[in-house]
């Protein structure tokens, strides 16, 4: 496996398991020497093969979720959709249906087809004046109902809060900016009803993509900033970085696609220049400094953790009041699991984020 940047917990793995061959062998046999870390001129690193193990920082739960997703994850059949819902999902939403009780409007607003949900106990007293927005992942191409559920039941339920899920256009039938104007619609009728700073705006995925752009879009619309944003296991400008050759195979099971340098993989960028601030706020530093507060949430074995942790980094430069948690095992949106507490814990973080930043 050919990585560009070799980091800490990667090189501690290999030495845990290379370097510790030598006392497995049996007393008297001689000992074998294992390949070695290569270095290339330009600082490209190759790794020989290693067993990479489930994190001892995990729950129980979490590493037994981890194994069934990475084993699903070679499934072709359990990826596929019905509906808008990925296969692997179903017993998710189901359980979501289960554990939380809330209302669904099926409804429009500013002419964009939504669902809002209210919890069945009453939107409590704090948040009557304050409303979440979600923008759901599946890569511009899909995913609709099922992400948008997974990110905004239980969030509604245990926040005792509005959450409007927006299902904007998405590629391949539609490109750049559709998803950005239809939030900016959605966006604009809530500002009718709510300020804007009692307005938070959060995703995964794509949608944190789409949380980031929308962002810089509000800027240049004469639209105010919101409150306060979630970016989810995504980030301010794609992603790449040291996670696409590290995190991508420990916590999807597969070696990435690669592709040439500068394009994107999602259909729905297809005509869009990936230096715009509008596609990749991260490129323009007056953007990003105008952001409101922002939390960023990703896992170790989530492709976006580098593009995540970069977006913080960008952030934190222009004195964005940026929020960044890792979780330690965990892969690319994991706290879909509900039954998990790792994703339990990732609930709370939203929730406390919110509650202290809007109004």
């Amino acid at each position: 496996m050919s990585i560009r940047t070799l980091v800490l917990f990667v090189a501690c793995s290999a030495f845990a398991v290379i370097g510790g061959a030598g006392f497995t062998h049996a007393q008297g046999q001689p000992q074998s020497t294992p390949p070695g870390v290569v270095v290339e001129a330009d600082g490209t690193v190759q790794v020989p093969a290693v067993s990479v193990p489930l994190s001892s920082f995990s729950s129980a739960e979490a590493k037994a979720y981890v194994t069934q997703h990475l084993h699903d994850m070679q499934n072709p059949e359990l990826v596929k959709q019905d509906e808008g819902v990925p296969r692997f999902m179903k017993g998710m939403l189901a359980r979501d249906q289960e554990l939380f009780a809330v209302d669904k409007q099926d409804t429009q607003i500013g002419g964009v087809h939504a669902y809002v949900y209210t919890p069945k106990s009453g939107i409590s007293e704090v948040n009557k004046e304050r409303v979440l927005i979600n923008l759901h992942g599946g890569g511009f191409s899909g995913c609709w109902p099922a992400c948008a559920e997974l990110e905004s039941i239980p969030i509604s339920a245990l926040m005792q809060i509005k959450v409007v899920t927006v299902d904007y256009r998405e590629g391949p039938e539609h490109k750049f900016p559709a998803a950005s104007e239809d939030v900016a619609s959605v966006y604009r009728e809530l500002l009718k009803t709510y300020s804007a700073r009692s307005i938070g705006v959060y995703g995964c995925s794509a949608g944190g993509m789409l949380t980031a752009m929308s962002v810089a879009w509000f800027q240049t619309h004469q639209l105010p900033s919101p409150g306060a944003v979630g970016i989810y296991c995504a980030s301010a400008g794609g992603f790449g970085g040291d996670a696409t050759y590290i995190a991508f195979p420990f916590g999807e099971g597969r070696v990435p696609m690669s592709r040439p340098p500068g394009t994107s993989q999602l259909g729905y960028f297809s005509t869009a220049d990936p230096k715009d601030p509008m596609v990749s706020p991260i490129n323009s530093p007056d953007v990003l400094a105008k952001f409101p507060p922002t939390l960023l949430i990703t896992g170790t074995r989530d492709f976006a953790m580098s593009g995540t942790i970069n977006t913080d980094t960008q952030l934190t430069k222009q004195g964005v009041r940026s929020e960044l948690h890792v979780w330690e095992g965990l892969f690319h949106g994991f706290f879909y699991n509900a039954d998990v507490p790792e994703s339990r814990d990732a609930f709370n973080v939203m929730i406390k984020f919110f509650d202290r930043n809007l109004r």
